[in-house]
């Protein structure tokens, strides 16, 4: 099974954030998926749709995304207004506590999708009822099991944003050790860069925004640094023995070129 990772769109009512065409960067995500990747099965994306939580900014995304030609879920990330989002994006998937927390069953097995965000603070929480609800889905579930949230567990070594990850990762990791073995893969967002490993044993993922990006300054307490490099989507491939994560630079897929080994050698 194939399915797109995409996050951290950023847009604005205006279309345009820290001199950056948010807009026209996720326009042109939805492009590349729609051409090379049309038999992808769903799209996740990890939350942060917009920037300032506007109304406008969702309308954008709205308007944006549903070019794509399958299926794509949302999630809420630590720069989403709850209200604003859940008005304009009407069939996003939601529990009974207007949390972005759901479960999409497919040929690969079960995603299962957390809420993260907290009121007044960028940093990452997930409540009793969804930690109660993730043990039950955990304990139903007969195949593998994929997880989606905003907020990181683990930290990364970029201390500004280890200040603002998940709060609670030992709760996190208290219901899935009572389910050892059944999480595959977690993916997330928030890091607005390209970064893979294990956490406590568990292989996860996250892949660059379609707007801008953190710089890798690994230190004790230095401040976050953006930066306008190239954005990103991932393309994973589910398989009974793999799981395969393939960051694309959209915007740089003109600069493909046929491979000839012994091209650009000199004559001799």
């Amino acid at each position: 099974m194939k399915f797109i990772h995409l996050t951290d769109p950023h847009l604005t009512a205006s279309g345009d954030l820290f001199e950056i065409d948010v807009d026209a960067r996720l326009r042109a995500a939805v492009a590349s998926i729609n051409t090379h990747h049309a038999d992808a099965t769903l799209v996740m994306i990890t939350g942060d749709i917009a920037h300032w939580g506007e109304v406008g900014a969702y309308i954008r995304a709205r308007t944006i995304l549903g070019e794509l030609v399958m299926p794509w879920y949302p999630l809420i990330g630590n720069h989403d207004i709850r209200d604003a989002y859940l008005a304009e994006f009407p069939n996003a998937p939601r529990n009974d506590n207007r949390q972005a927390c759901f479960r999409i069953d497919t040929d690969a097995g079960t995603f299962l999708a957390l809420d993260t965000q907290v009121e007044g603070t960028h940093a990452g929480r997930i409540d009793d009822q969804q930690l109660a609800w993730l043990k039950g889905q955990l304990s139903a579930a007969t195949g593998d099991i994929f997880l989606f949230m905003h907020h990181p567990p683990m930290s990364s070594g970029i201390a500004a944003l280890d200040r603002i990850k998940l709060q609670n990762p030992d709760d996190l990791m208290a219901v899935l050790n009572a389910h050892p073995g059944r999480l595959r893969h977690l993916f997330f967002g928030h890091m607005h860069r390209a970064f893979h490993g294990s956490w406590r044993g568990i292989p996860f993922s996250t892949v660059k925004s379609t707007a801008h990006q953190v710089v890798a300054e690994l230190n004790d307490d230095g401040p976050l640094i953006s930066s306008r490099e190239m954005p990103g989507y991932a393309v994973v491939l589910l398989a009974a023995e793999s799981v395969a994560v393939h960051d694309v630079s959209f915007i740089e897929e003109d600069k493909a070129f046929t491979y000839e080994r012994d091209r650009g050698r000199p004559e001799m």
